[in-house]
């Protein structure tokens, strides 16, 4: 007896020291990820001297609020935030939407073509978007569409949907389809099959498809430099450019209008990260 206790206390003994060492780990890789934007904040709180004149670690000297101040209301911040989520928001809609289309009408009805148009989807997503620069600025050039908002929200819609239409299919393939078929034999119509019964059993994974589409929409920056010139309608990812000087470039000021960028982003992500997960792995079983 006294044996099985020796073997249980080491047991438990050597399973402390691996979670001790596993959360020392585990906080170790916290710190790595959380410096930076840390680094991030306090660099967005100092002035050119201070940046290059002392240690790029230490704290502050003087805490310069008034970079944020300025950049929001002489660096037409406001304006370019306000594009960024327009853009952001309206291409996610159509993405997603249009993405639970072409999902459903590959996975859940009958038709010849329909594996060679995922094909063609998933040849998309291997396009590379440097690739695509010249004839989209052509053809937008022809629909007048430089310098207007509709361009960066269809280069994000057509580039996004291969990947969003990845990840629903392998969900709704898992889809039971007796609900389906009960529906169907009351009477109901396809479309109401989709937008009242398919579409609401889907929401794990669209969610996960929201969060991805979101986050590269709100931190391109190829689109918007190439199609949109003017201040208008620039985003905040090229709106950083404008205090960048031939001669001079505040720093101070980049910062501020860095952290105001990526703050949506780390909210969206620290509510929704749980969702990511579910939505990649709620296809992963069968039923």
């Amino acid at each position: 007896m006294s044996t099985l206790t020796k073997t249980k206390n080491d047991y438990q003994g050597l399973r402390r020291i691996g979670l001790t060492l596993l959360y020392v780990v585990l906080a170790i890789i916290a710190i790595v990820q959380i410096y930076p934007l840390v680094w991030l904040f306090f660099f967005s709180l100092k002035g050119n001297v201070e940046i290059f004149g002392g240690s790029p670690f230490a704290l502050p000297e003087q805490w310069r609020w008034e970079n944020y101040v300025r950049v929001w209301n002489d660096g037409n911040i406001g304006q370019y935030f306000f594009n960024s989520v327009f853009v952001t928001i309206t291409a996610v809609i159509l993405t997603v939407l249009l993405a639970s289309f072409v999902t459903f009408a590959i996975t859940r009805m009958r038709w010849k073509l329909s594996r060679f148009v995922l094909l063609l989807f998933m040849i998309g997503y291997m396009i590379p978007i440097h690739s695509t620069l010249v004839p989209l600025f052509q053809f937008y050039l022809r629909l007048d569409l430089i310098d207007h908002p509709l361009s960066i929200i269809l280069s994000y819609t057509a580039y996004n949907l291969p990947l969003t239409i990845m990840i629903l299919s392998g969900f709704y393939n898992s889809l039971s389809r007796e609900i389906e078929e009960a529906a169907i034999m009351d009477g109901c119509s396809i479309h109401r099959l989709f937008f009242q019964i398919t579409l609401p059993m889907t929401t794990p994974v669209m969610v996960t498809t929201v969060i991805i589409n979101m986050i590269y929409n709100w931190n391109e920056f190829i689109f918007v430099n190439t199609f949109i010139s003017s201040d208008r309608y620039k985003t905040l990812t090229v709106g950083i450019q404008n205090f960048i000087g031939q001669y001079v470039t505040d720093w101070g000021a980049i910062g501020a209008t860095l952290m105001i960028s990526i703050i949506p982003i780390l909210i969206a992500f620290f509510f929704l990260s749980n969702r990511i997960v579910e939505g990649l792995t709620a296809g992963a079983v069968k039923g």
